[in-house]
């Protein structure tokens, strides 16, 4: 932040009209709390008076505050400070596509030298498990604003992410071989930017044809 705001994320507050119409076209919109948006988009810090008050025990209704909002406020700030070099949405969509490589690990090791099962199945296994878990943490985190909801739109968007990661694999795997056999042997170099134009792949289609949006 700018200014030194003991709690931007609780409580009431008030601000000129000017400043929020100046500040409207910078907001993120990212987030449940309008003033820690205000505050990291405003060019010079915001002059500021705070009310203290004492909070006591809950004894109606429930709080909105859980894991996905401490997430948010996570995510916004990311946003401010790299959101634009590597968009937010871009750098959580690949977060849990690293996530999905140690479930596709994990699950492979499990079925192959736990299971005994052929090394075949074990991948086709291990590849079904890490993408359904892509699908829904993207679902419920990178995409929780579109979220899917309901058994045919999850099965919709299912099929549709697994068609577009099939597609982002073969991309992978074909601009890995090109690079590789033109640069003679450069195979970490050739691998890495396979997966760069897989993730990139990915992350674009499913955000416009799976959950609807760029």
């Amino acid at each position: 932040l700018k200014c030194d705001l003991n709690d931007p994320m609780s409580g009431f507050f008030m601000i000129r009209t000017d400043i929020v119409r100046q500040l409207a076209p910078s907001l993120s919109a990212i987030g449940f709390k309008i003033l820690l948006d205000l505050l990291t988009a405003s060019p010079r810090p915001l002059r500021f008076a705070e009310l203290p008050y004492t909070f006591r025990t809950r004894t109606e209704g429930e709080s909105k505050l859980d894991h996905v909002v401490a997430l948010e406020y996570l995510i916004a700030l990311y946003d401010r400070m790299f959101g634009r070099i590597v968009p937010v949405r871009f750098a959580m969509f690949s977060a849990i596509g690293v996530l999905g490589v140690g479930v596709h690990m994990g699950v492979l090791t499990a079925l192959y030298l736990g299971l005994g099962a052929s090394f075949l199945a074990g991948e086709v296994g291990a590849t079904l498990a890490a993408l359904t878990v892509n699908f829904f943490l993207n679902n419920a985190l990178t995409y929780r604003d579109r979220r899917l909801k309901g058994w045919r739109q999850l099965l919709d968007g299912w099929v549709s992410f697994a068609v577009i990661c099939a597609v982002g694999a073969i991309a992978n795997v074909g601009v890995a071989a090109f690079l590789h056999e033109a640069r003679d042997g450069a195979w970490a170099a050739s691998a890495l930017v396979g997966v760069l134009v897989g993730a990139v792949w990915n992350y674009a289609l499913s955000s416009k044809f799976t959950w609807g949006r760029y």
